[in-house]
């Protein structure tokens, strides 16, 4: 038998959002980052023009990135790059992968870093894998707090750096 008027179909989207509940969008919004833990994450891959070509390299393969004159030097685990970038551009465009600002010419990707010691003047050395050291100037400090997510045992220089702390969503230091 049929029926002589149409019957609406349910709108999926409109259901879902009839079963959303404010205690199970907290529970989504909890499960989430556990889960882009388990998703594969494609690295950063950027293109950068060096001696009249395009390169492509792997964000997670460059050390730091250091300005001298009118050029800013990308230092990779396999060579280094000349570009014609002002460094300000190339720290905005890398802070989400991992790249903090210690000094106005100089970026280092957090993953290299292997050693924090300060100095008396108020200023720090950051020690990179391969023994390269920078040194963080006191405007860029706070940066420092950027480097890892957590600090353990850290008392003393966590202390000095507790201002940097609050107010860590900072990039430039000032």
């Amino acid at each position: 038998m049929a029926i002589p008027f149409p019957v609406p179909t349910p709108d999926p989207l409109e259901a879902v959002l009839q079963a959303l509940t404010p205690q199970s969008i907290a529970t989504l919004l909890a499960t989430l980052p556990l889960l882009q833990e388990f998703a594969p994450r494609r690295p950063y891959r950027m293109a950068i023009k060096t001696k009249g070509k395009i390169v492509f390299i792997d964000a997670a393969n460059v050390i730091a990135i250091q300005a001298k004159g009118n050029r800013v030097w990308l230092q990779e685990t396999s060579g280094t790059y000349a570009l014609r970038e002002p460094i300000s551009n190339v720290a905005r465009k890398l802070a989400a992968h991992g790249f903090v600002r210690i000094h106005r010419s100089v970026l280092v990707n957090s993953a290299f870093v292997r050693e924090i010691q300060p100095w008396p003047t108020g200023e720090y050395v950051l020690r990179m894998e391969g023994g390269k050291e920078y040194t963080v100037t006191r405007t860029y400090k706070r940066n420092l707090t950027l480097l890892a997510e957590s600090w353990i045992g850290t008392t003393g220089f966590a202390a000095e750096l507790l201002p940097a702390l609050f107010s860590r969503h900072s990039t430039t230091g000032r």
